[in-house]
């Protein structure tokens, strides 16, 4: 297989389906199978007051109450014929035409108060999952791999990594660990590069088996496949035959993986997203949509 690459110039291009960029930094990892949480008697006192989030732009310059709650906005003029609202990371920011009078810009952020605060939430929540699910890179973490869960210990014995399996794991206590062949000294930097690589290698693996698997079901063929690490997409397919797949998408259980192999695979047939398409998806996965909903419903893991 060619190594990792932009496909040739000239080629038709489609993509799987956009996905929120990640922050930057270590980013989180889709949910692996957890240990069930203890049983614990409900409290008789009250629960404390969920506290509500002060939406504030790092570059605010005005400020407004819309529906109880303040959020302080990025505000610019340009040359446009409408105002804009655009929430991303940071916040909410607006821009707007010379001409149109600030009262009358504050008037359509009252308009659309509802939106605005949904987005707001949603980005939010998104970086409070990604602050929980921060990777710290060190000898007993623990990372999803295939939709399972693997412990990473340090032992320099080993040459490379090796991954160990124990079926007779305790409930609760993840089953596989993964040898990396570094000394109890290695930095956060030298862990993460060699956990990554040999994440890369298995990823590799099963995505050219599941192609193997399915592009003689749809009647296509793969002429070459490489690796992506796009911060907003899990896969591409090219009209020339090129394949490109997320290496994080190791990170999910097989028919995860089987869904953006297959969603890929079939626009070798069908480069749209039509009902044609759709029926190529799902001549053989027919059930599509529930694993569609699992990558939808993850933020897309990165380490960078």
């Amino acid at each position: 297989m060619a190594s990792p690459g932009q496909p040739p110039d000239g080629a038709a291009q489609l993509s799987l389906f956009d996905l929120p960029p990640a922050a930057g930094g270590d980013a989180p990892l889709p949910s692996a199978r957890r240990p069930a949480a203890p049983v614990v008697a409900p409290a008789l006192s009250a629960p404390a007051p969920q506290a509500v989030p002060h939406f504030q732009h790092p570059r605010a310059q005005r400020s407004i109450a819309l529906s109880g709650h303040q959020v302080g906005y990025e505000f610019r003029r340009a040359r446009r014929r409408s105002i804009g609202f655009v929430v991303g990371v940071e916040g909410l920011s607006v821009s707007a035409p010379r001409w149109v009078a600030v009262a009358e810009v504050e008037q359509a952020l009252q308009a659309k108060a509802g939106w605005i605060l949904r987005k707001l939430h949603e980005q939010h929540e998104r970086a409070q999952r990604l602050q929980a699910a921060r990777v710290v890179w060190c000898d007993g973490t623990t990372l999803p791999f295939m939709g399972d869960s693997v412990i990473v210990l340090l032992d320099a014995r080993v040459t490379g990594a090796q991954l160990n399996s124990d079926a007779q794991a305790l409930p609760g206590v993840p089953r596989l660990t993964l040898h990396v062949g570094l000394p109890q000294t290695a930095s956060q930097a030298q862990i993460r590069e060699a956990v990554q690589s040999w994440l890369q290698r298995q990823a590799r693996r099963v995505f050219e088996e599941r192609c193997q698997h399915f592009a003689p079901q749809l009647g296509v063929r793969v002429k070459r496949l490489s690796l992506s690490s796009a911060a907003t997409r899990w896969g591409s397919a090219s009209a020339d035959g090129s394949v490109r797949l997320n290496w994080r998408l190791i990170h999910f259980a097989l028919p995860v993986i089987d869904y953006v192999v297959t969603h890929e695979l079939a626009h070798l047939r069908e480069m749209n997203h039509s009902a044609a398409f759709w029926d190529v998806v799902r001549s053989v996965l027919p059930d599509f949509e529930r694993h569609r909903g699992a990558l939808r419903s993850e933020v897309l893991p990165a380490f960078d």
